[in-house]
């Protein structure tokens, strides 16, 4: 993914079963962030921290998506146990981690294996490529977001 590249559509399943596609969103900006796996404690963090600032990202215009490799299931418990205000995407078969080049490996207890590697990405209203926060720290990463979508509006009026 290159920055001020046009996304490529994709349509995943979400967390209430129906699907989603970027293209719905044309026009709106679009926080897509990508998270290793539903209701583990840093994926927990930084999804709260949206949920807490889901009001100013959507009164700044913006439309927030999770996804993981989670199941329609488990995203549907993560979304309910923490009171998530926006759709989890379910990319199961890793179609849109591929796209996005998220899959990274990684070292867990001694063992390589392939994951998730935390990164937000800031597409435009016209579908392209803004932002991408790479290697995320879960603590105050959707502040983080919402203080540079809006230096990005400031600069785009």
């Amino acid at each position: 993914m290159e920055l001020n590249q046009k996304v490529d559509d994709f349509t995943l399943e979400t967390d209430e079963e129906t699907t989603v596609s970027l293209s719905q969103f044309a026009g709106k900006p679009v926080v897509l962030f990508f998270y290793p796996r539903a209701d583990t404690p840093g994926c927990t963090i930084e999804a709260c921290g949206f949920r807490d600032t889901y009001k100013k990202l959507k009164t700044a215009g913006a439309v927030v998506l999770g996804i993981s490799r989670d199941t329609p299931k488990a995203q549907a418990k993560f979304r309910a146990k923490f009171n998530l205000p926006y759709p989890l995407l379910a990319d199961v078969d890793e179609k849109v981690c591929n796209q996005f080049g998220v899959l990274k490996e990684k070292n867990m207890y001694g063992k390589k294996v392939w994951g998730i590697e935390r990164t937000t990405f800031l597409i435009g209203p016209d579908q392209t490529l803004v932002h991408i926060f790479p290697k995320v720290r879960p603590e105050g990463h959707a502040e983080e977001v919402l203080a540079l979508l809006k230096e990005w509006y400031k600069a785009h009026k």
